[in-house]
């Protein structure tokens, strides 16, 4: 009996074994999620197993997913916000790549103001402080003249505030415009506004995608301190030709895209023109009809599928601005971005992207005027090679890793001028450095409540000649550094860059989120002025400018609420700012051979609170935005080395946009906003000199602009039904009630009591209404 049961046992334990072994088996489904009309790949849609509830992929960047299970007989569930989710059976006893197409939903479009993959991605996302814009609600946000803009859009979010009237420029957690990475399809865009911040460079036509990291950045991403602005264009329509555009008041745009091989292949073409120059034409003024006063922009992508493992991407953006005044002067600035990149799928957990980006910002400003003309040319260019990889271990586990390099030239503004001129010419000594980086990064699900993000980034910078280097000390002396040559390497700086974001799910409706991170900067912005300039001043890092550190702290928490309808967020967070540049009073910036020397050095600190409320779907939607924060800077010199507020410190700021569909053809909208004034210094006396008044100014950002408030409204109606084409109009209505906000306040003298001082305020619009023809055929 005894000997029996052992026999029994002994046959048992292999097939006991046997089925464990079988029960354990996985297998991987990859693949990519598209567009079914347009072949558009999709970032950030689900796919997920539905009979295993943890079991889940979001497809990465460029469209592609990778999903391990054990085998079996599954439903796979592929969803995505704006197009109807689709399941599909399947039997998983081996390996399988899937090309998934999703048919768009018209209706879901309409009423959406989320591109987010899944409803409750706020909840599951390790990611802090992390933004994706549903360009469909781009289109609906009125915004100046009517021209659909992507940043006006996010600077309507919590923690970023816009940098002035009208401009692009923008504020995030207590960083300077600067410290923002602006990247278009991977590739830096150094100045992102047209016609001095009133049009960004981004034309939403062109674009797929537009993700904003203010909080955990991922450690892919590095070169600034506050934030990561990654815009990608459109890969083309490989299904059918199609022509879409815009007739406006004083901008006109239209975009091209269709195949050229068949569901292999592609193009797309977009330009913008503003055409204010044409009216200024038909001005009886002389002068004024030999204006110059516009710009125009071009994005063009194509790409081609080898097969379902190779793909290959060429594309490209070109933007100038030109104004003028006949015989008078000129200012032209422009923007060239150019990226190749290439996408390898080694195997069914194994992805790889391969980018050469090109970035080239260049400013020219020229006088005619007799004696004193001349001209000033200055351009940052930038080379840069990476490789990104992506290996998806489990379901649960996804490592990210990848290495880089940028060459940085820096031509700080020469300046030309003929014989006869008085200005001097002069030519400045370019600068250039290399900047490389190596990340690891690693999204860790651990059970069904934690999900952990963690990483680093490893980054270097060399200044390189030739040229002749000065050191300058904090009591302004300067001392010989040392004579480069070609080549040789003047300085270097080393950094370690770790990155850690966790959530903690309380339930399906509820998470606490908290995150550290730090980032370094070596390009830096020396400017005056807080609006977008083409003169602006670009320097690297270097034996005087050591590269800036932040070090950011944030936590918060997440609820979604009435079937995910509603979401609510609070985020808290701490900004440290290390080696911050400023410039001395008085100082000369442009054409100073040696503008180190102007320039002095400090720390800073941010802190603040964000609220968001946001409702997703029905006939009326929108979202409601505060936050309460705090930006201070010290520097030695500057109010006695107290800390004092930096220009863009703004107690409160307050954004609420509503979008209501009214019928099927008529949908309206509004934005309103509110922000403490901006820090400034005025002036706390005066006294004559020679019969010269001269002002005296105390302590630097004592004093406050005025509070903004401003009301802009907007509506869409939607041409009538037609087989082979789409019409609509936009109206829209800037600064609804004609709130005359401060640009600027300056002070003179009282005429009628010349010991009085008179404060005079500039303020750049009223109400400004506009309307725009649409079309897509």
């Amino acid at each position: 009996m005894y000997k029996r049961f052992l026999y029994i046992l002994f046959l048992l334990i292999p097939l006991c074994f046997g089925n464990l072994a079988y029960a354990q088996k996985k297998y991987t489904i990859d693949g990519s999620v598209k567009d079914a009309a347009t072949g558009e790949t999709l970032i950030g849609a689900t796919v997920r197993l539905q009979e295993i509830q943890q079991n889940g992929a979001t497809t990465n960047n460029y469209g592609f997913f990778s999903l391990t299970a054990p085998g079996g007989d599954y439903t796979l569930v592929i969803s995505y916000v704006g197009y109807a989710t689709t399941t599909q059976l399947i039997k998983l006893n081996k390996n399988a790549s899937l090309n998934i197409l999703l048919a768009s939903n018209n209706t879901l479009q309409e009423i959406s103001i989320s591109s987010k993959a899944h409803k409750s991605e706020n909840i599951d996302n390790p990611q802090m402080g992390v933004n994706r814009l549903d360009l469909n609600q781009v289109n609906n946000v009125p915004v100046i003249f009517g021209e659909k803009d992507v940043i006006k859009t996010i600077q309507l979010l919590p923690g970023v505030k816009s940098t002035g009237e009208g401009n692009t420029g923008f504020y995030v957690r207590g960083g300077n415009s600067d410290q923002n990475l602006i990247l278009l399809d991977e590739a830096v865009v150094y100045n992102a506004s047209h016609l001095f911040g009133f049009f960004s460079t981004f034309n939403s036509d062109a674009i797929k995608d537009v993700a904003l990291y203010k909080g955990g950045m991922p450690a892919e991403y590095g070169g600034r301190l506050s934030s990561v602005l990654d815009i990608k264009m459109l890969d083309g329509n490989d299904k059918k030709l199609t022509v879409q555009g815009g007739i406006g008041l004083i901008s006109s745009r239209i975009k091209v895209e269709g195949p050229i091989v068949a569901d292999k292949s592609s193009f797309m073409i977009s330009a913008r023109r503003t055409y204010a120059d044409v009216f200024l034409k038909l001005s009886p003024d002389s002068s004024t009809r030999g204006a110059s006063l516009y710009f125009y922009d071009l994005n063009a992508k194509f790409h081609y599928r080898f097969d379902d493992k190779n793909t290959v991407y060429l594309s490209g953006y070109l933007g100038k601005d030109v104004l003028g005044l006949k015989d008078n002067f000129a200012t032209n600035w422009g923007n060239q971005t150019g990226t190749l990149r290439f996408t390898h799928i080694f195997n069914n957990k194994l992805f790889l992207n391969s980018s050469l980006i090109y970035s080239d910002y260049n400013f020219l400003v020229e006088s005619f005027t007799t004696n004193n003309d001349f001209k000033v040319t200055s351009r940052i260019r930038d080379f840069n090679l990476k490789e990104d990889f992506q290996y998806f271990f489990s379901d649960n586990n996804t490592l990210s890793f990848g290495v880089n390099g940028t060459h940085h030239t820096i031509s700080p503004g020469d300046i030309q001028s003929s014989n006869s001129s008085d200005i001097n010419p002069q030519k400045i000594q370019p600068r250039y450095g290399l900047e490389s980086a190596a990340y690891v990064s690693d999204e860790w699900k651990l059970g069904s409540k934690v999900d952990l993000l963690y990483g680093a980034r490893f980054s270097t910078f060399s200044l390189f000649g030739p040229g002749k280097f000065t050191t300058y000390s904090a009591a302004d002396v300067a001392e010989f550094y040392g004579n480069y040559n070609r080549g040789d390497i003047v300085k270097t700086y080393i950094n370690l860059e770790p990155r850690f974001s966790l959530s903690y799910k309380l339930n399906d409706e509820n998470s606490l989120k908290a995150s550290y991170n730090r980032n370094t900067q070596n390009i830096h912005l020396i400017s005056n002025s807080t609006a977008s300039s083409p003169t602006d001043l670009y320097v690297m890092s270097s034996n005087n400018i050591k590269p800036g550190v932040s070090d950011q702290l944030s936590m918060g928490y997440f609820k979604n609420f009435a079937n995910n309808q509603y979401e609510f967020s609070s985020e808290v967070y701490y900004k440290a700012l290390q080696n911050q540049v400023d410039y001395k009073n008085g100082a000369e910036l442009i054409a100073n051979q040696d503008v180190e020397s102007q320039l002095i050095y400090g720390t800073g600190r941010a802190y603040g609170l964000e609220l968001f409320f946001k409702k997703h779907y029905g006939k009326f939607n929108g979202w409601i935005g505060y936050t309460l924060s705090k930006t201070e800077n010290k520097f030695d010199g500057v109010n006695n080395g107290n800390y004092f507020a930096a220009t863009y410190d703004r107690t409160h700021d307050v954004s609420v946009v509503g979008i209501y569909k009214l019928s099927t053809r008529w949908t309206l909208s509004s934005t309103f906003v509110y922000a403490t004034g901006n820090a400034v210094t005025y002036p706390h006396g005066k006294y004559v000199v020679g019969g010269l008044t001269t002002f005296y100014y105390a302590d630097r950002n004592t004093d406050r602009l005025p509070a903004y408030s401003r009301l802009d409204l907007g509506a869409t109606l939607e041409g009538k039904p037609h087989k082979h084409y789409h019409s609509s109009w936009t109206f829209g209505l800037y600064n609804a009630y004609n709130r005359k906000n401060p640009y600027t306040i300056t002070f003179q003298e009282n005429p009628d009591d010349p010991t009085r001082t008179q404060a005079v305020k500039t303020s750049l619009f009223g109400r400004i209404p506009s309307i725009t023809y649409n079309f897509n055929f």
